[in-house]
């Protein structure tokens, strides 16, 4: 046996330990991640697409497979029925078969009429509410007491409007509410206490509950310009109309037409005046 001296032994561990400590001191280097190529990844994408139609197609085509097998099974199942029962039971049978074949194929006659009539229905309401009987919901309480916010409302275009109706039109994305005070070359004038007047008429509004001159920044008396509406709302302290510049009169084209009917709510449907 060999006899080590404790320098010996001291000069063995040294290096072991010098050699563990450089090895857990060496930082070790991240391993950086692969950078995928935006045109490989949409190649991936749509191989993944391709397989889903496949995928949705074969299923399709193996259902059509089953409906076509049921079809061939009840066939055989109806000729070796027929084979095997008495003359006399031959005709009732295929007399209720023919039925039943005639009945299936009334069902789906009916069910694709009803479908394609739902569908032409649909497309003329759609068409006869973008272009004659627009529908349109109140918000706000510019036209209180006449008209609350939440009422859903019938519109008509007929490209005449009176003064005293009630006409929707589109000012910066949205779609106003407002009462018809005067038609183009008409004078407007609004005294200190609310009082509209006419071409020098006083206008009578009994549908107003408060008058005021409200917010009006035009230089009064103010003829309305050819093509234009002059409008206000009914709640005349708080509504914003052609009283002020930044809205001002209202061109044909910005109208939406004439409110004429109140369908929501319930209670309160009926014409409107």
């Amino acid at each position: 046996m060999r006899h080590v001296s404790p320098q010996q032994q001291n000069n063995h561990s040294v290096p072991s330990f010098a050699s563990r400590s450089v090895a857990a001191s060496t930082p070790r280097k991240r391993q950086k991640k692969p950078k995928i190529d935006p045109a490989v990844a949409a190649a991936g994408e749509a191989v993944m697409a391709e397989e889903a139609i496949r995928h949705e197609l074969e299923e399709l085509a193996r259902k059509r497979q089953q409906r076509k097998r049921k079809s061939d099974i009840a066939s055989a199942e109806l000729m070796s029925e027929l084979e095997n029962c008495p003359m006399s039971e031959r005709k009732k049978l295929l007399q209720g078969e023919l039925h039943r074949a005639r009945y299936v194929e009334r069902y789906r006659r009916a069910l694709r009429s009803t479908f394609f009539s739902l569908v032409v229905v649909a497309a003329i309401a759609v068409l006869v509410a973008t272009l004659w009987l627009p529908v349109l919901q109140v918000y706000g309480n510019s036209m209180n007491p006449t008209l609350e916010s939440g009422e859903v409302l019938v519109s008509l275009r007929n490209g005449k409007y009176k003064t005293g109706e009630i006409i929707a039109f589109y000012y910066n994305n949205k779609v106003l509410i407002k009462r018809v005070i005067g038609n183009p070359g008409d004078w407007i004038d609004i005294d200190q206490d609310g009082n509209v007047k006419v071409n020098g008429n006083v206008l009578d509004e009994p549908y107003i509950q408060e008058k005021a001159l409200g917010d009006c920044d035009i230089q009064l008396p103010y003829q309305v310009p050819d093509g234009r509406i002059f409008v206000m709302g009914d709640h005349r302290s708080t509504s914003v109309d052609s009283r002020k510049e930044a809205i001002g009169c209202i061109a044909d084209e910005q109208i939406v037409g004439r409110l004429i009917y109140r369908i929501w709510p319930l209670k309160s449907m009926g014409p409107i005046n």
